[in-house]
This record gives C-alpha cells, structure tokens and sequence, in this order.
C-alpha cells in the first residue's frame, strides 16, 4: 500500500474499486459544497449513496468506522442534500461508510452500508 502521506488517496481508490466490483457507478469522487465534501458518491438500481471511507494503519488507537463522529455525519448530510437538489436525484439515498485498514503489506475492506441515517438535529 502507499506511505503514510497517501494512505487517505489510497484508501478512496481501494474503495471505489471495492464498489465497482459490487456493481456500482461513479458520479463523483470528492464532491464539495462549500466547505463540505463527499467522498465517493454512488448508485445502484435502487439509491443514490453517499459514501464516507476511512483509511488506517493498523496501529490504529479506535476503528475507523468510529471516526465518522457526529459532526461529520451532519456535514456530509448537508452536502449530500446540496448534492440532491443540484442535480435533482429522485432516488432513495444512503449513507454508507468503508474502512480500509492496511497492514502495509495487504487491506481489509469493511462496508457499512445505512451506517447512519439523514436525521438533522
């Protein structure tokens, strides 16, 4: 896998490969609104999804999936709604996260697909 400067870069790759291989299309990869940003943005025959990745070392001191606080949760809903009326998605949406974990040699790829939900409070 690539040094730790790229290990982030890496990780979106690994991941938008991960979701081509489950039958996937790309719209777009780092998406921003604003200050806001998605990194992968997705579809199936039945959502639009909205795709957080966590890349790690395994040295790692919490999961990454435990990375996507709070905070982050309401920015990328808020850039996931942006995204919705820009180009007007009349599909279902999800919010799914894929932690990539590298051991240096090889990675494990986990998939939480409905990780969290577009409640705003």
């Amino acid at each position: 896998m690539a040094d730790i400067n790229n290990i982030g870069p890496a990780g979106e790759d690994i991941a938008v490969r991960h979701l081509v291989e489950k039958g996937y299309k790309i719209r777009h990869r780092n998406w921003k609104s604003g200050q806001k940003e998605i990194d992968i943005v997705a579809e199936n025959d039945n959502y639009v999804v909205f795709v957080e990745v966590k890349t790690r070392k395994d040295d790692y001191y919490i999961h990454p999936r435990d990375a996507v606080t709070d905070k982050k949760q309401k920015m990328i809903i808020y850039a996931a709604d942006s995204y919705i009326r820009i180009y007007n998605i009349d599909k279902e949406s999800r919010f799914d996260v894929i932690t990539v974990i590298s051991d240096g040699k090889s990675f494990t790829v986990e998939h939480i697909e409905d990780a969290f939900y577009s409640t705003l409070r």
